[in-house]
């Protein structure tokens, strides 16, 4: 039996970033991944000529000293790997109670200019919020908040400071599915520290798609003397005496071809209710009882356009828009957009988060020109056990919401070439999240910080459920995983 010093089980973006770290460090790596490429959702690929995103797109910058992936990604040995592209403009927002579009900038000044500027009447508690977000991102740590505001939601903090102003409040967090899809269980904390990351160092992009920085942690990993092996299924975790991993069996995902491989530390790359089916009873019962008070995060949906011109053209102004529909009058109202989706779509839209690829030196390839549509999602709004069901409606959802955008950006809808169009349960389908999440766990208000150790001695988490969702959330979570492997071994 092959023995290895680590067992990474998932090629996303944590494990790799976690393996990539301990085989720098002269640990043997191994890691496993079920589908035919790595990355997870940090993955690009092409249905067509379609060039299509797996990931939310953008991240704050890593390059600076203070982003929380910075660390991690240099002893990764991959910040330097790829472009990390200027996205301008941190977004611009239309509609809901914005009468006319607001662009927010991706750097404190400018931004504290801007809102001035836009909502003079509010400028102390613009000032107020900016400074939380500036602090809390610098310091990169939930204790730089203020002790009465670390059980605040994102609604309650803005309600005490803007009243009942609704046009600074979704100004300021029009982009709100980056993180949640709903403010009143938001934490604030949480999103001042990620909002502010944005506006620390600036938002960037991966030139030529996520899968790059996946593909290259995994040559990183190689590169060191670790293994990466797709296409393999584990299908087990056998525990010695003292209740620690001693073996992780895998097979073909046709059930072919069984393995087992020895090692004491095992990391999970996936959701602790994946992980709990491959543990003995009594292992699975304590990974479990540690998570349980945990609800999944949000999930989303995401259509790719593919446009025969840029979309420029059509009125798209830069790389990120977030589209607030016309009912939704109040910051609180974000939370009504996911349950639109369990119906027929009708005049009622979702908030949209928009990306236009041709806006910057994406390296993404055109024509087709590249426009992806965000938004809200639960998994209960689609049933996948009648596929040609499931695709008639999937297709009904995607003409509606060309034909809304076209109200919008006149000429779009005509433009469309191609599209893909992927839903919570695709996300549950292809990346094996419960629920469809894709944030891990939900921000709630006074979780706090997570750990990546987990209650079976030796099973370490690197994910969104170890830390906070998203780009840094992830690849700072495995940062301290392998921090935490490290000092154990």
């Amino acid at each position: 039996m092959a023995r290895y010093d680590v067992v990474v089980i998932g090629a996303g973006l944590g494990g790799l970033t976690a393996g990539a770290i301990l085989a720098r460090a002269g640990r043997k790596v191994l890691v496993i991944e079920r589908s035919n490429s790595v990355g997870g959702a940090a993955s690009s690929y092409k249905s067509g000529d379609l060039f299509v995103e797996g990931s939310l797109h953008e991240t704050s910058d890593p390059n600076d000293p203070r982003d929380p992936k910075h660390g991690a990604l240099t002893r990764a040995g991959v910040l330097d790997a790829v472009k990390w592209i200027p996205g301008g403009m941190f977004y611009e927002a239309r509609g809901g109670p914005l009468e006319q579009p607001f662009t927010m900038p991706d750097n404190f000044e400018a931004a504290r200019q801007a809102l001035t500027e836009r909502f003079p009447q509010n400028r102390g508690g613009i000032d107020a919020v900016l400074q939380d977000m500036e602090r809390l991102a610098t310091a990169g740590d939930f204790n730089a908040v203020a002790e009465s505001d670390r059980a605040l939601s994102l609604s309650q903090k803005f309600d005490q400071v803007f009243g009942s102003d609704e046009a600074v409040k979704c100004a300021l967090a029009a982009n709100l599915s980056y993180y949640h899809d709903d403010p009143a269980t938001l934490s604030w904390p949480f999103f001042a520290m990620s909002q502010g990351g944005f506006l620390l160092s600036g938002g960037r992009y991966v030139q030529g798609g996520s899968q790059r920085l996946s593909s290259a942690l995994a040559r990183a990993i190689r590169n060191a003397g670790g293994e990466v092996m797709i296409r393999r299924l584990v299908t087990g975790i056998s525990l010695d005496a003292q209740g620690r991993p001693a073996a992780v069996t895998h097979s073909a995902r046709d059930g072919s071809d069984i393995r087992s491989v020895a090692s004491a530390i095992v990391v999970g790359n996936a959701a602790p209710e994946i992980l709990t089916a491959l543990l003995p009873d009594n292992a699975a019962r304590k990974l479990h009882d540690g998570f349980a008070h945990l609800r999944p995060s949000v999930s989303l949906f995401a259509l790719t356009l593919g446009l025969a011109r840029p979309p420029r053209e059509f009125g798209v102004n830069g790389y990120s828009t977030q589209l607030l529909p016309p009912w939704m009058m109040r910051l609180g109202d974000y939370s009504q957009g996911a349950a639109l989706m369990a119906a027929e779509p009708a005049e009622r839209m979702p908030p949209f988060a928009i990306v236009d690829y041709a806006a910057i030196d994406s390296g993404v390839p055109a024509p087709p020109y590249v426009l992806s549509i965000f938004g809200p999602d639960r998994l209960s709004s689609w049933d996948g056990s009648d596929l040609d069901l499931y695709r008639d409606r999937r297709a009904r959802w995607q003409d509606a919401i060309a034909r809304y955008l076209d109200g919008y950006f006149p000429g779009l809808a005509g433009a469309v070439t191609s599209a893909s169009f992927n839903t919570a349960w695709s996300v549950r389908h292809y990346l094996n999240a419960p629920e469809g999440a894709v944030y891990g766990f939900a921000p709630a208000p006074g979780a706090g910080s997570r750990s990546p150790r987990t209650a079976v001695p030796g099973l370490f988490l690197s994910s969104a459920y170890a830390g906070f969702g998203g780009y840094s959330g992830v690849i700072q979570s495995a940062g301290v995983c392998a921090d935490m492997i490290l000092r154990d071994t």
